[in-house]
């Protein structure tokens, strides 16, 4: 009888794991390899050689330190890339010395300038400056001897080939002292030529007279021994400095005044009365900038109507595009309304224009005499949207408001989008109507998620350089005060004025102290604003 018994079913044997894999490593064909480190040689030595030409300049200006930094960095540099391995740092050295170059040694650089008298009359070196001074007091001699003379031009530089009494040919130029030169062409006793040298035609002087007529050439390395000027690039006569330099007591002194010039400390030679000679030189100042713009009642005055003003702008251009944004927002979030695409594209237009040419459209637009809104919308009516200090602040809020909300819609619609479904539906099965859910879930959930990027959007406008420049300059003019400053003016245009600007002269220093402040308020508003940011994201987790 057979056996009912089931056979056993012998179960299959696991899987033997088959060994790990070892990783292949690369290998680059000879001849390839060959190249690569001959590109990256070569790569090296043009950065080597221009390191070295770097630091030669800075030596030569009298800036050792930046010279040993930047010796340094090359050496890194050279070390990272001929060395085997390291090859994380051989990505990151490229980002590192550029983010070091562009932006760490521009902020130290703009720090460090506050702290000087940088600007207009305070650029170079006190040696710079003697030489500068002693170039710009020269007056004729009254027995001078005429001296026979032609212009010649060389790369863009002019050059005065001049005939001594004696005989002597001599060449010199602006900063280039007179030296004896051989094989000059002579018209008689005049000099007209030499190889290497254009020399200048009649039609050619009176092209370039101003600048014939502003060149000094020296007569020697020594400028107490003046130097040889010319009117009518025929004739050089001579020109003696008026201003006699003593090293040794490193003073100025007018021959016609007898009035005599030191060095008191403050970057320029001064007399006993106050009195300076200009140009000075660039020194440290220490705190100097931010005590002028603290105390002295001609920049104090402005600049707290500045800052004032750059706060009203910056949260006011904030919170009125947040709002208009966030309205079209939730109407265009209705699912019921037809066209949605098509008003949401209409919406976003304005941010479909560079703001700068919007800026300058909007100008001409409001232009009290031919604009578009006086002559047509409003019958030809002469309102004063630019010209008025209060019109004109209203204008650019209108125009900021027309340029910002675009930015705002989008980012509200996208922070409705993301918000749960559920959430609203289990609300409305709870009772709450459509004000309820906006205000208690709607909205504070759009806050976490828009919070950070309305900091940004402060920060943005409080530097909004665009805008202001484009459509006012920073007008209309304050002229209550000596300080070249506008009634719209916020603090980015102001710092433009005072290191650019055309009437009040150049001051970096001022400049960069007033940057340095906006720094300091930006970063304490963002630093407030993301720490409550912080707390609102708490609140809602």
């Amino acid at each position: 009888m057979p056996s009912l018994t089931t056979p056993a079913v012998p179960t299959p044997a696991a899987p033997t794991p088959a060994a790990p894999r070892r990783p292949t490593s690369v290998r680059i064909a000879p001849g390839r390899a060959a190249r690569a480190t001959l590109v990256k040689i070569a790569l090296l030595g043009v950065l080597d050689a221009l390191v070295v030409a770097a630091v030669l300049t800075l030596l030569a200006v009298g800036e050792p330190g930046l010279a040993i930094i930047a010796a340094v960095a090359a050496a890194l540099i050279n070390w990272v890339y001929l060395r085997r391995g390291s090859l994380p740092a051989k990505y990151l050295v490229p980002g590192t010395a550029f983010l070091l170059l562009f932006q760490v040694f521009v902020i130290v650089y703009s720090g460090y300038i506050a702290f000087t008298n940088y600007g207009d009359g305070h650029v170079g070196t006190k040696d710079d400056a003697i030489a500068v001074i002693l170039s710009k007091s020269l007056e004729r001699v009254p027995d001078s001897p005429s001296y026979p003379m032609s212009v010649l031009e060389r790369d863009g530089e002019l050059s005065f080939l001049v005939a001594a009494t004696d005989g002597t040919v001599l060449l010199g130029g602006d900063e280039r002292p007179l030296e004896a030169v051989d094989g000059a062409r002579l018209d008689g006793a005049t000099p007209v030529g030499l190889e290497g040298y254009r020399t200048l035609d009649f039609a050619a002087m009176i092209a370039d007279q101003a600048r014939i007529a502003a060149t000094s050439v020296p007569f020697s390395d020594d400028p107490e021994d003046g130097a040889l000027r010319t009117q009518d690039g025929s004739t050089a006569y001579r020109y003696a400095t008026m201003m006699d330099w003593d090293p040794a007591s490193g003073t100025f002194t007018d021959r016609e005044t007898g009035a005599v010039y030191r060095d008191t400390g403050n970057g320029a030679f001064t007399t006993d009365d106050g009195t300076e000679i200009m140009p000075g030189w660039k020194i440290e100042v220490g705190f100097d900038n931010f005590t002028r713009a603290l105390t002295e009642k001609s920049i104090r005055g402005p600049l707290l109507d500045v800052i004032v003003w750059t706060f009203v702008f910056a949260g006011v251009s904030v919170a009125s595009t947040f709002f208009a944004g966030l309205l079209l927002a939730l109407l265009l979030d209705d699912p019921r309304l037809r066209l949605r695409r098509t008003f949401r594209a209409l919406v976003i237009l304005p941010y479909a224009f560079p703001p700068f040419l919007s800026a300058l459209v909007w100008s001409g637009l409001l232009n009290p005499q031919f604009g578009f809104i006086n002559q047509t919308l409003l019958g030809g009516a002469d309102v004063p949207w630019l010209t008025d200090p209060l019109l004109a602040k209203v204008s650019i809020l209108l125009v900021n408001l027309w340029l910002g909300y675009p930015y705002m819609f989008l980012v509200a619609t996208g922070a409705l989008q993301s918000i749960p479904g559920d959430y609203l539906e289990a609300a409305e099965m709870d009772g709450a109507g459509a004000v309820r859910r906006l205000v208690s879930i709607r909205l504070p959930l759009l806050m976490v998620t828009m919070a950070p990027l309305l900091i940004s959007s402060f920060a943005f406008n409080f530097n909004n350089f665009n805008l202001i420049y484009m459509l006012t300059e920073g007008g209309p003019q304050d002229i209550s005060t000596e300080m070249n400053v506008g009634a719209t003016d916020i603090l980015i245009t102001l710092v433009y004025k005072v290191a650019f600007g055309e009437t009040s002269g150049r001051d970096y220093g001022l400049a960069s102290a007033f940057s340095i402040i906006i720094f300091v308020l930006v970063a304490a508003f963002a630093i407030y604003s993301f720490r409550r940011t912080r707390s609102l994201e708490d609140t809602h987790r």
